[in-house]
């Protein structure tokens, strides 16, 4: 099957609908009164509100909830989830966090529901500011974590390297789906959009992502 393009948390989202993409990632981040918001940055005071959005998605592309937003319980996570298909069916949404707590909510409440949705843990934090003995340090106890097991996530996310080093291998062992971050480039969009070797791939150059994989590459 062809892999799905994401386009990741796009400046301008009609452009990006216009490209033919398969998802829109979205930024979501809980205001002090409760409002969830789609925004790149905390802080962002001309952030539409989440609802707005997912209005917008609807009939034209799937949602990557990207929660940068994580509660004690889960509860926020959940609320985002429920928000979502609210207006989107759910072969139309996956929802990721770095929460392991916040995954395992989102599932249990999934579950309770009865309703079969894409839940990711995120792996791979930025480390390019550490030397590099920390680097691999970082990278080896990512790989050898239990916690997308232990978060019952039912997709693995992984950024582009980290998949390259094991998560990919992770993902075909447990039978799981692949989402791949950030893909940018041509030779990396080239590799990732291989059918086969993804599920989905999250890119700043949709566009090329596009055309690349309409070619057969």
């Amino acid at each position: 099957m062809a892999v799905l393009v994401s386009a990741h948390r796009p400046d301008d989202l009609e452009q990006a609908l216009r490209l033919g993409v398969d998802y829109v990632e979205l930024d979501v981040r809980r205001l002090p009164d409760g409002t969830l918001v789609v925004a790149h940055d905390e802080g962002d005071t001309d952030a539409p509100t989440y609802a707005e959005v997912l209005a917008r998605l609807a009939g034209r592309a799937g949602a990557h909830v990207d929660l940068k937003t994580e509660s004690e319980d889960g509860s926020v996570e959940v609320e985002a989830a429920r928000q979502a298909l609210a207006v989107l069916d759910v072969g139309s949404v996956v929802v990721t966090t770095e929460s392991v707590v916040g995954v395992r909510a989102v599932r249990d409440w999934a579950d309770a529901e009865g309703i079969d949705l894409k839940v990711g843990l995120s792996v791979g934090r930025p480390v390019h500011r550490l030397p590099f003995h920390g680097q691999v340090r970082v990278r080896v106890a990512e790989l050898l974590s239990p916690s997308v097991r232990v978060s019952r996530a039912n997709v693995v996310v992984a950024r582009h390297t980290l998949a390259r080093l094991g998560m990919a291998w992770l993902a075909r062992r447990r039978g799981l789906p692949l989402l791949v971050w950030t893909v940018d480039g041509d030779r990396s969009l080239r590799y990732w959009l291989r059918p086969g070797r993804a599920w989905m791939v999250t890119t700043n150059e949709p566009g090329l992502a596009i055309r690349l994989r309409g070619s057969g590459m």
